[in-house]
């Protein structure tokens, strides 16, 4: 590891946690040339899959357009930033866990929606309207009755 502040190659680790629920590792570094502490972030580069979108085109996957939708759902709603870090960590987890290299877009947008869905209810049915393109009010309350009886899903 270069030391940023006189770029010599020889620092030493002075301190190791876990952080990010031990998706990264944190180091203290110390420079053995001059003396300057540093800290870095470690962490496991897991490819994701590719989106087969609708219309047949490939998109590598977008965690700033994930967190960006789910932002979207559930803006002015009481959802704490904890619980949406942990949903955008469980839908990653369970795109990487499909094993293949593209998946279809739909999946990840049903997965979005069934988080949204125990995250926040107004939050769900306001990403459902846009993701499933409801044009009426009939729409709404479709959905709203299938949350209400989730036999009837």
């Amino acid at each position: 590891m270069y030391c940023p502040f006189c770029s010599h190659t020889d620092t030493k680790v002075i301190d190791s946690r876990l952080v990010s629920e031990g998706g990264q590792v944190r180091r203290r570094r110390e420079c053995a040339a001059c003396g300057e502490r540093f800290t870095t972030f470690e962490a496991a580069e897991l490819v994701m899959p590719r989106l087969v979108k609708s219309d047949g085109s490939r998109q590598p996957f977008d965690e700033a357009k994930l967190r960006a939708g789910i932002m979207r759902a559930v803006e002015k709603r009481p959802v704490s930033v904890e619980s949406l870090e942990h949903a955008i960590i469980q839908i990653k987890s369970a795109l990487r866990a499909t094993g293949e290299r593209e998946v279809e877009a739909n999946l990840l947008g049903e997965l979005v929606m069934e988080a949204l869905k125990e995250l926040d209810q107004v939050a769900y049915v306001r990403f459902a309207s846009v993701y499933r393109r409801f044009e009426d009010i009939k729409q709404f309350s479709d959905e709203i009755s299938r949350l209400n009886d989730p036999k009837a899903s």
